[in-house]
């Protein structure tokens, strides 16, 4: 699988505006930023963005997946900071 057919199905299924994957071998990250999403518990956010993904997870096509959430203001204060290093 590739990390952009990840941000095509979290984005339609989860109307995201700003999705990141990375990774390969079955094994990804994503970042999502989403004020609604971000507000959630860890668990919630967990199963918010695995439903949509859980036929991959059944086939192997994915086999890990890390998940970093932001809010847009701490996403827009983050990548400033990275940029600056």
């Amino acid at each position: 699988m590739e990390p952009k057919k990840i941000e095509e199905i979290l984005k339609e299924k989860l109307n995201l505006s700003e999705i990141y994957a990375q990774g390969e071998n079955a094994h990804f990250g994503v970042i999502v930023v989403n004020d609604e999403i971000a507000a959630l518990s860890r668990v919630k956010q967990q199963q918010m963005i695995y439903a949509p993904l859980m036929e991959y997870f059944t086939t192997g096509e994915i086999h890990a997946l890390t998940i970093k959430t932001y809010t847009v203001e701490k996403w827009k204060r983050d990548r400033l900071l990275h940029s600056m290093n």
